[in-house]
């Protein structure tokens, strides 16, 4: 199942909660404390351990009934708060701080988000030079390019936009966020691009049929590589090439596998995981042999060695 849409509708229910929260002029209970001079309003609030009381104006009626209005909305809104952080948690999501190395593989990735757009694009057979597929990103058309390849390369932006987003960043790298990534990278060209796949396929250059894929051996793969207890470099090409070997979604696997892998390898500070342009015809060659089943780990080899980029 695609967790990834919920966790999104629910982040942005707690983004709305918070921001009417804040936009209470008064959050506290009221009370009424009175002297000679006369009486006055206060709100009441704890804080950790710590109880607050803070004068709030000379009493009256209209005031007071303000105070009672914000302390129940209040309430109300925390209690609703509460509902959307239980739901977020049983969706997957958990919030923490990102780590300084994550952070700086996420600023690494940032930087050189244009330059991972072209080489899948080159990888995906897409003609554009690197300046026509800057111009893509930036303005979303240019001119002598083919509406489907420009298509190509905004979806992978918005992939790749997607992977480096840092509430995405501290989700799992499990099979709803492989799906919500094809599901971008298929914008425009299936309706359900995100949907495992449900007919033949065949790939050009090979005698590979993949099978047609069941989604619950699907998750239990994925997942046990997940677990594999190896560096984060190997488990993002495990990732990688069993997504690209099994064909999962009609179209856009590879696009897929490579952002999905890099989501994996980011969220661990593991680098980027890009086949450059200059090696794209010898991957294909060797992904061809992986497919066939007479590849002896050369294809992993070549990964770690060719595609791994390292911000140390």
């Amino acid at each position: 199942m695609n967790n990834y849409p919920k966790i999104q509708e629910l982040l942005q229910q707690r983004a709305d909660l918070l921001a009417r929260l804040n936009l209470l002029a008064y959050d506290g209970t009221p009370e009424v404390k009175e002297n000679k001079s006369g009486k006055y309003l206060y709100v009441r609030k704890r804080i950790g351990s710590r109880v607050t009381s803070t004068y709030v104006d000379v009493y009256s009626d209209t005031l007071y009934q303000l105070l009672l209005r914000n302390n129940a909305e209040a309430k109300e809104l925390k209690k609703q708060l509460r509902r959307v952080e239980k739901a977020l948690a049983q969706a997957g999501f958990s919030e923490n701080e990102l780590s300084p190395d994550v952070m700086l593989n996420l600023d690494f990735a940032r930087v050189n988000m244009k330059l991972s757009i072209y080489e899948q694009a080159v990888l995906e057979g897409v003609a554009t030079s690197f300046p026509q597929t800057e111009d893509i990103i930036e303005n979303g058309k240019v001119h002598g390019v083919t509406a489907s390849d420009v298509q190509k390369i905004l979806n992978l932006k918005h992939a790749w936009e997607f992977i480096l987003d840092k509430d995405v960043l501290q989700v799992k790298s499990d099979y709803s966020i492989l799906c919500h990534i094809a599901k971008l990278i298929n914008e425009g060209f299936f309706e359900n691009g995100g949907r495992i796949r449900g007919v033949p396929v065949t790939i050009g250059g090979t005698s590979y049929i993949p099978q047609l894929p069941i989604e619950t051996i699907v998750i239990e793969n994925i997942t046990a590589i997940l677990n594999l207890e190896k560096p984060p470099i190997d488990i993002a090409v495990e990732l990688c090439l069993y997504c690209m070997k099994t064909q999962i979604f009609n179209d856009g696997n590879k696009r897929a596998s490579v952002i999905y892998a890099n989501h994996y390898l980011i969220s661990h500070a593991g680098g980027l995981l890009v086949i450059p342009e200059a090696q794209v015809p010898e991957f294909k060659r060797l992904l061809i042999r992986y497919y066939e089943d007479k590849d002896n780990g050369e294809i992993k080899e070549f990964l770690k060695q060719n595609c791994h980029r390292t911000f140390r």
